[in-house]
């Protein structure tokens, strides 16, 4: 027995390329389940039709040559099972997901996929303070500045100040004790933000002891960090 090609069927043979294309369509604003509900169609054949779809897609756009990118890692089920994803910043898209986990080996996947010639083009590397993320990017991509995205920057300023406080807490007594005891939510927060008590409060707070405040600037990783004293 012979199957001739028939250019006009979808991959799944039930189907054609045009109703493919329609299917993928119509899941890019809506569920699976209820497209498969609405079309009367089984939920994997659904599946099947937006994976074909969206392989065409891919295949349309291109090996992209970013100049910024974003590198993050998404969880796919309990346990820690990560899987990274990486988004050109400029057009505002993710334009790969894979990797095993977050490791040195599964951020190489991304490179190894984009290949050296277009890995020397990225200009711009925006990712958290995961080291494998960085480490990789420096091998591969040496030329690319990193930058360290605002969320973790600013979680660790804040932990260093919170233990600058407590430790203020431990050595201090007295009236200069009760000054930092529950201002935790007054040093952490923006001024603009705070209400006229709080800013009364921060007022008295850093006059007393500089050590809660005094910042300092370091170039480690590239990035502008702060570091807390004590007396």
């Amino acid at each position: 027995m012979k199957r001739e090609r028939l250019e006009f069927l979808a991959d799944n043979p039930f189907y054609t390329q045009r109703f493919a294309h329609y299917v993928g369509r119509r899941c890019r604003s809506m569920t699976i389940k209820d497209l498969a509900q609405e079309l009367k169609l089984d939920w994997d054949a659904v599946k099947t039709l937006e994976k074909q779809y969206m392989r065409a897609q891919l295949a349309k756009a291109g090996r992209p040559g970013p100049k910024a990118i974003g590198i993050d890692e998404i969880s796919i089920r309990k346990g820690h099972t990560y899987r990274i994803v990486v988004s050109d910043l400029i057009r505002k898209r993710p334009i790969w997901f894979g990797g095993e986990d977050r490791s040195e080996k599964s951020m190489a996947m991304f490179y190894d996929w984009l290949a050296d010639k277009k890995s020397r083009g990225i200009r711009l590397a925006v990712m958290d303070m995961w080291k494998p993320f960085r480490t990789v990017t420096n091998a591969r991509a040496p030329q690319a500045a990193i930058l360290f995205d605002k969320f973790h920057i600013m979680r660790h300023l804040g932990d260093a100040l919170d233990k600058v406080r407590k430790s203020e807490y431990k050595r201090l007594a007295g009236r200069d004790r009760s000054l930092i005891k529950g201002q935790k939510y007054t040093l952490l927060s923006h001024r603009e933000n705070l209400s006229l008590e709080g800013r009364k409060a921060l007022k008295k707070l850093l006059a007393a002891n500089r050590w809660v405040f005094r910042p300092i600037v370091t170039g480690r990783f590239g990035i502008v960090t702060a570091r807390f004293g004590l007396s």
